[in-house]
């Protein structure tokens, strides 16, 4: 299995990741809404170009660092779904603007002053709504609505719509559950947005949609784009929830096995410093690809221990070489320099992860 490459290593199916891509497209496109994906997924130009290619308006950059090396690489429309604070933080988003349209979204009038010393054309902004995930933003209606209200009147800036993250839809426990939150989470803005008509605030953009919530999302009246991340590599996280397959999981972790101290455990060469710790601990929350039998019980930092269901225990002997698929991909994705790009069963491409460790 890919026996040129060295373990651990991050490898990337192509063929998936293509047939990810053109899926979301669809969607977006069956809706008449934009897809502007998230990059932090991923963090490689050469996949956001795919993403472009294949319809997406534009894309979502967490930080200005992700932001500049995507703008380097050519990408014209950007989403800063972050706010940016601090001076060096606003000379290099002044300097970003010369060479990118780029928008930001915020949650507080300080942010929106900051973002309108910057001078030239005033700074596009989102203002962010919580829609339950209770990290950012105000509730919507009443809350949000005065916030747009307060935020439209710094100079310098133009509030041009709202934005959200229903990450609460990670914890869904069902399908209906999930589409009921993607539901309320276009609603609740849309709503939020009449009310800002109301009192004379008119915004264009409603912008919503997490990987599980998107598909359902994109499919609310009024609702203009989704900024889904995820789907390009999946992982088990999506798995659980119903929006993924192993098939669609595109990004796996390449290891081998290199003890066998007992007849049920199995330990490989790739821990949390290339699978994280994210989600540690619950049920299937690392998965190896083709090997339903094997449960992993936990990472140390080098080390992946799991056991095997009796009946299997003759299986997978030292230098045996399995696929982990990640609890979380953006996580995982951003440990690794490279990644080596397979298609067909072939390794066929070497992709730098241009944005790795870009965290300013």
């Amino acid at each position: 299995m890919y026996f040129e490459l060295d373990t651990p290593s991050l490898v990337i199916d192509l063929d998936a990741v293509r047939t990810n891509i053109a899926e979301m497209a669809k969607t977006a496109a069956a809706h008449g809404v934009r897809l502007r994906p998230h990059i932090k997924t991923h963090k490689m130009p050469e996949l956001a170009r795919m993403q472009l290619d294949a319809g997406a308006s534009g894309i979502t950059c967490a930080k200005l660092g992700e932001a500049e090396v995507m703008a380097d690489a050519g990408v014209e429309d950007i989403l800063l779904a972050f706010p940016i604070w601090g001076e060096p933080k606003l000379r290099r988003l002044a300097a970003l603007r010369e060479r990118a349209r780029v928008r930001v979204s915020l949650d507080s009038p300080e942010v929106a002053a900051g973002l309108g010393r910057l001078g030239g054309p005033p700074v596009e902004v989102l203002v962010e709504v919580d829609t339950g995930q209770h990290r950012l933003g105000r509730p919507p209606g009443r809350p949000t609505a005065d916030l747009v209200a307060e935020i439209a009147a710094v100079p310098g800036v133009e509030v041009v719509g709202l934005l959200t993250l229903a990450g609460h839809a990670y914890h869904s426990r069902d399908r209906a559950e999930l589409e009921e939150t993607a539901r309320r989470e276009g609603e609740d803005l849309v709503a939020t947005a009449e009310l800002c008509l109301r009192d004379g605030i008119g915004l264009r953009e409603i912008s919503v949609g997490s990987t599980p919530t998107a598909r359902y999302a994109a499919g609310v009246a009024g609702v203009t784009e989704i900024r889904p991340g995820t789907y390009i590599f999946n992982d088990t996280a999506m798995m659980r929830l119903g929006v993924a397959t192993e098939e669609t999981a595109a990004a796996r972790v390449l290891t081998t096995v290199i003890a066998r101290s007992t007849p049920e455990r199995v330990v490989f060469d790739a821990g949390t410093k290339c699978l994280t710790s994210d989600g540690a601990g619950s049920p299937g929350w690392i998965r190896a690809a083709g090997l339903p039998y094997l449960h992993m019980d936990f990472l140390n930092e080098e080390h992946g221990v799991a056991r095997l269901e009796a009946g299997h225990h003759d299986e997978l002997p030292v230098g045996t070489r399995a696929q982990l698929i990640p609890s979380h991909a953006c996580a995982a994705v951003n440990l690794f320099d490279v990644a080596h790009g397979v298609e067909n069963g072939r390794v066929t491409t070497e992709l730098r992860v241009a944005a790795r460790g870009a965290v300013r």
